[in-house]
């Protein structure tokens, strides 16, 4: 039996499978991984914590397992790690932030990550993120930054930057994030990885820490879509512990993925998604239309008018949730997150009331386009990762600052819940992109269809750092 020497990154279907096999031990899959870690980790700054003994003790126990007969999971032996705002037993759920650090550690594991290792996974760690996930750079004040294993002057995308920078360097085959206005996406986008921001309402929260109630997401980042399937199965299920999630039967992706995307009506997105980008940005959708056959366009009616919408609901809840903190803690708060949160502890109620009553009336609209087609292309980000520390972007000419506007084309989608397969889309030489595959509510199924017929067209493709 093979037990060491994993000479290249190896997608989690293709560890468990070798595992289940015989052909590969669990130990020496955690083994690998904790291994790159350490190598690759210290330029990277993708984590936070490495739980290298949870994860050895974790591998020993599979081995035993398979030693016996039994069969621990789909991802036997498969190596994942978590963005830091997730509870992992043993640890303090920093969610990015300075204060947190002094919560007591964590009693027990979040949801996901339960199921996740019930499927056969072992944990090896928590991700960088930024503080309290709201940002879209990758950057955090107390941990430094997570730095694209593309170009380490580069950004990895916010807030999950770990779990997309943890991937693209190589150093597990799938990551765990959380999704409120595009922090699956962006990472995605930005380190060249796939990502899936599921329904909202379809996968657990429970065990993680918020940051916009009404908006969060929790999803799988990975190399391959076929990882993308086996992770975001393994984590379906009702939860009595989440009072937001939707109680739904399992609806399993992994097995229709073969299927493909040639029966489907497929449309790209105009107006607003076609306009206020970099051109390679909308290239890459273009060569997805092109592979897809996709020739329709569609309207999402005001996008723009939804993004503000956004903004707003985002601000005031998640002041609301730390204000408490703000009043005797202030300075314990990165400067740019705290203004933002201190600023939205003044948005008029009359505002907000507006904002949602606005989401109702988006929402029915853009459910009425999937009447007609059964999924959209967008982009995911208006440019190509910026540097850390830069303040600004050009786009259409003008230049704009970088943080909010990293999120101009994921923000419209996520406020209304949407399901979205982010799909990594090389255009020239440069930085990694990516393109939204948005689909209707609890239509994974399709968005995760065409991101495999794309994989399978050579168009969408994971990037690895070499």
């Amino acid at each position: 039996m093979r037990t060491s020497d994993l000479s290249a990154p190896m997608t989690a279907a293709g560890i468990a499978a070798a595992v289940a096999a015989g052909r590969l031990t669990a130990t020496a899959a955690v083994e690998t991984a904790l291994a790159q870690i350490a190598a690759l980790d210290p330029a990277v700054n993708a984590f936070t914590d490495v739980t290298a003994a949870r994860a050895r003790a974790r591998a020993a126990a599979i081995d035993a397992r398979l030693a016996a007969g039994e069969t621990p999971g789909p991802l036997a032996g498969v190596p994942f790690a978590v963005k830091n705002l997730f509870d992992v037993e043993g640890l303090p759920t920093r969610a990015g932030a300075k204060i947190n650090r002094e919560r007591a550690p964590a009693e027990r594991d979040g949801a996901l990550v339960r199921r996740l290792e019930a499927a056969g996974a072992v944990l090896v760690g928590a991700l960088n993120m930024g503080e309290y996930a709201y940002d879209f750079t990758g950057e955090n004040a107390h941990d430094g930054p997570s730095r694209n294993p593309h170009d380490r002057e580069r950004m990895s995308g916010g807030s999950s930057g770990g779990s997309g920078a943890a991937l693209a360097a190589g150093m597990v085959p799938l990551t765990l994030g959380s999704d409120t206005n595009g922090s699956i996406r962006v990472p995605s986008a930005f380190c060249g990885t796939f990502g899936l921001k599921p329904t909202f309402g379809r996968l657990s929260r429970a065990g993680s820490y918020p940051f916009v109630a009404s908006f969060d997401h929790l999803g799988p980042l990975a190399r391959s879509v076929v990882d993308l399937g086996l992770a975001y199965d393994a984590m379906q299920g009702e939860d009595p512990d989440d009072p937001w999630q939707t109680p739904r039967p399992a609806e399993p992706v992994a097995g229709t993925l073969a299927r493909g995307a040639a029966s489907l009506r497929i449309a790209v997105a105009g107006g607003y998604f076609a306009r206020g980008g970099e051109p390679d940005c909308f290239a890459a959708v273009r060569l997805a239309a092109e592979a897809l056959g996709a020739t329709r366009s569609v309207e999402i009616p005001e996008a723009a008018r939804a993004r503000a919408a956004a903004y707003v609901i985002t601000a005031s809840e998640a002041a609301g949730l730390h204000l408490d903190r703000l009043r005797v803690r202030p300075a314990d708060y990165d400067p740019a997150v705290r203004d933002r949160l201190i600023a939205g502890t003044t948005i008029p109620a009359a505002w907000v009331h507006r904002a949602q009553r606005f989401r109702r009336w988006y929402r029915e609209r853009v459910l009425a386009l999937f009447d007609e087609v059964d999924v959209i292309l967008a982009p995911c980000t208006p440019c190509r990762a910026p540097r850390i520390g830069q303040a600004t972007i050009e786009l259409d000419g003008v230049t704009v600052p970088a943080r909010p506007n990293i999120g101009v084309f994921t923000q419209p989608i996520s406020f209304i819940g949407l399901p979205v397969a982010a799909v990594p889309v090389r255009v020239g030489e440069g930085l990694p992109l990516a393109v939204q595959v948005i689909a209707a509510p609890w239509r994974e199924d399709l968005a995760l269809r065409v991101a495999a017929s794309l994989e399978a067209a050579g168009v969408g493709a994971a990037q690895v750092a070499g």
